[in-house]
């Protein structure tokens, strides 16, 4: 009895594999069909160009000799092919050709542009952020009766007691005490020129004459107030009037006006990260707070205060005092330009903010000019200058009396940009 339904026996089903086949001989592996992906441009399966299988069926790959069939399981092996001769299609890898050579002449140069790109760029940016700093309150026009300018130029370099903002905690750490109003405890004069640089302290207490001035504040002209020492111009109406005051009495034409106070002062010191100085005899001063053993040493913005105003532990007061001064300016000058500060925005940009905040300059002083006046400095304290006091002939009522004749010779000689010749105490 035939099991099978109807139109189904063994003899239809041939030699189909499974369900149970019944035919004398195992059956072949059923062949599936492959399926790719056929390229728009491929001609059709089965084609001849394919290599003429049956019913679009691709011929098969003969195996190796092995006996095994091959399995392709379909994963990139991570060969590369190509469709070029000697590396098209499967069967080849297609060949790399030679890395081109670095062009390193290119790269310098784009490399150099960038650079002097940034370098501009930080330049520009930061000589507008030190310009926009500078504190220009002083209007020399104001200044009457002026001096013939000569060769060269002439910056007064004033260093007050002013403690404007100054808390009195730091009043009491500098040692500066509480006194109203501003007075000048160091004055300068320096000659820039073309045949070296000269740098002249005026010391406070020289006996000068107060001329006929024109107030800063009113406009009106006052005075004169006849003889006094020479900061009592300045105590009396600032700037302008000390100006005044040293035309008058050198015949010197002032072309700038620099000043800087107490904690100005410090902070300058403090920003740089100190500044190395020799001392040549140990000293000490209740006043100024001063205690210094003999010696190379660092001093620190208290330290350094302390050092450029003591003058009562010295025998020649004041004229000793004008020296330490020119000295440690000098050396503070020489400090600011080293390569490690300099090179170094982490403790070049504090020091410019710190010294160019702390300054007051006439109306006039570009940061050309000032730092003209800076490197002139840093010059003298590298033995390119001259480094004196005025010339002094004796005293009259504890007030230094300077030698005429000595200081006509001097302002000659600046006014005519020629080498100093002369020499002060």
């Amino acid at each position: 009895m035939n099991e099978w339904p109807e139109g189904w026996s063994n003899d239809s089903r041939g030699n189909r594999y499974g369900r149970g086949s019944a035919g004398a001989q195992p059956e072949g592996a059923r062949v599936m069909r492959q399926v790719r992906r056929q390229e728009p441009s491929a001609p059709p399966y089965g084609s001849p160009q394919q290599g003429g299988g049956y019913g679009g069926v691709p011929q098969q790959p003969s195996y190796g000799g092995d006996g095994y069939d091959s399995y392709d399981s379909g994963y990139n092996t991570g060969q590369v092919y190509g469709g070029g001769p000697g590396g098209g299609g499967p069967g080849g890898l297609r060949e790399r050709g030679p890395r081109p050579a670095p062009n390193w002449r290119k790269r310098i140069k784009w490399t150099a542009i960038t650079v002097l790109g940034v370098l501009i760029v930080t330049s520009v940016g930061t000589y507008f952020w030190a310009d926009s700093k500078l504190h220009r309150d002083v209007d020399l026009s104001k200044v009457i009766d002026r001096p013939a300018t000569g060769k060269g130029t002439n910056y007064l370099i004033v260093g007050s007691d002013s403690r404007a903002g100054m808390s009195d905690a730091e009043k009491k750490k500098l040692h500066t005490g509480s006194a109203q109003g501003s007075r000048t405890d160091s004055m300068m004069i320096l000659h820039v020129g073309d045949n070296g640089d000269t740098l002249i302290s005026l010391p406070r207490d020289s006996n000068v004459t107060i001329p006929t001035f024109r107030g800063s504040e009113s406009g009106k002209l006052k005075g004169p107030l006849g003889t006094n020492k020479l900061n009592a111009a300045y105590a009396y109406d600032g700037p302008t009037l000390l100006v005044r005051t040293v035309e008058y009495n050198t015949g010197l034409h002032i072309d700038h006006y620099v000043e800087i106070g107490f904690a100005g002062f410090a902070n300058i010191v403090d920003a740089v990260g100190g500044v190395t100085i020799d001392i040549d005899k140990g000293f000490k001063d209740k006043y100024s707070g001063a205690d210094f053993k003999a010696g190379k040493q660092t001093l620190n913005g208290e330290e350094a205060l302390a050092f450029v105003r003591t003058r009562h532990a010295f025998a020649a007061s004041d004229l000793q005092r004008t020296k330490n001064q020119q000295k440690f300016l000098a050396a503070l000058a020489h400090e600011v330009a080293t390569p490690s500060t300099v090179l170094n925005p982490f403790k070049l940009y504090p020091t410019l903010g710190a010294g160019l905040d702390s300054l007051t300059v006439d109306k006039d002083m570009s940061l050309w000019d000032l730092a003209s006046m800076f490197f002139a400095m840093k010059d003298v304290n590298g033995g390119n200058g001259v480094s004196m006091n005025m010339p002094i002939s004796g005293s009259a009522g504890g007030n230094l009396v300077w030698d005429k004749a000595k200081v006509q010779t001097l302002v000659t000689e600046l006014k005519n940009d020629q080498k100093v010749t002369v020499s002060g105490n």
